[in-house]
């Protein structure tokens, strides 16, 4: 959850937000039995001394984590088999693992996402120029999205509380950084003096504005961080609503960005008049269509095919070319003449 963004602005959203709650499945009677008697023969019987195999072992999986998935994956074999429906458990559905992993293609499709990061810090780092005043954020906004689908994917390979609250964490500060460059991008706070690109000189008060923008988002991100962690109980509802107002706003700036000039509040180029409008200004509206789309994914949940594939992954498998988009888009913007001084 940009993009984390990729630029994952709605896309990081649903797919951090997956809330661990009890489901039908391991609330029910057969599921519970199994475990018991599994646990009874297997982790406390004369079966106790045969070891986990050493991939269980090395993602933290326990005896009694492993009659969990075997009785999970008996009782969903016999659903199939009926013609009855698949059931979730723990606020999952049942995934075939793979060396120790839960959710291999989530896995995978998040160090995708982590590589298409990679890809565009390297395409920043080559293509715009050094003294570019916005440069060193777009950079650490991608190390920050690094960071994220880091920990997607150490969560999707095993769901606890620690690797459940990095991931949401990690996925709240991309996003919130994406929308505190997008400010300083937008409405020009970034600093101008020492750097041959852009014209004028920033008045103070704008170093004033951005002093308290940072402190703003800084305090944000530690209050969010802070309320989650000291709850007796993880709050998955507010975490939803604070991942989707943050998103929403940065979409919504962008969206400003692409509007036909005569309905536009912004002026893209400190350089270029209110009515510049460079060729690849449609592209961060068709990024935010792009995300919604992607993020819809998730409204059309479904029991996985194989056991391998749900709605879930598909929505990772779909953000990472949209965060090769994006990266394509900033160098675009980032290079525009527009950044140049001329006189008006």
């Amino acid at each position: 959850m940009t993009n984390r963004h990729t630029f994952a602005c709605f896309a990081l959203l649903l797919v951090l937000l997956s809330p661990a709650f009890a489901s039908s499945g391991d609330r029910a009677d057969e599921f519970t039995g199994c475990v018991a008697l599994c646990q009874a023969r297997t982790c406390e019987g004369s079966l106790s001394k045969v070891p986990l195999s050493l991939a269980l072992r090395l993602t933290g999986w326990t005896c009694t984590d492993n009659c969990k998935y075997e009785c999970m994956h008996a009782i969903t074999d016999r659903a199939i088999q009926h013609g009855t429906p698949v059931e979730q458990y723990y606020g999952k559905w049942p995934f075939w693992r793979l060396v120790g992993m839960q959710e291999p293609a989530s896995v995978l499709f998040s160090i995708l996402n982590l590589a298409a990061h990679i890809a565009g810090a390297r395409k920043l780092q080559a293509r715009v120029p050094e003294e570019h005043p916005m440069k060193r954020y777009y950079l650490f906004f991608a190390f920050v999205s690094m960071n994220a689908w880091v920990w997607s994917s150490v969560f999707h390979t095993r769901d606890l509380p620690s690797t459940e609250k990095l991931d949401y964490f990690s996925a709240a500060a991309a996003i919130l950084y994406a929308l505190y460059y997008t400010v300083i991008r937008l409405f020009h706070l970034y600093p101008v003096d020492q750097h041959r690109l852009t014209a004028g000189h920033r008045p103070s008060s704008k170093s004033t504005v951005l002093v308290a923008w940072t402190v703003i988002c800084a305090c944000a991100f530690l209050s969010h961080v802070s309320y989650l962690t000291l709850l007796p109980r993880f709050d998955y509802t507010y975490n939803m609503g604070f991942n989707l107002v943050v998103g929403l706003a940065h979409n919504l700036l962008w969206i400003c960005y692409s509007l036909p000039p005569r309905l536009s509040v912004i002026r893209r180029y400190l350089g270029r008049p209110r009515s510049y409008r460079p060729a690849h200004a449609a592209k961060p509206a068709i990024f935010a269509l792009l995300t919604t789309a992607a993020t819809a994914l998730e409204l059309f949940d479904f029991p996985p095919w194989g056991r391998i594939i749900d709605a879930h992954s598909l929505w990772h498998l779909a953000t990472a070319p949209i965060a090769i988009f994006w990266y394509d888009f900033l160098v675009q913007d980032a290079c525009d003449e527009g950044w140049r001084f001329s006189k008006m």
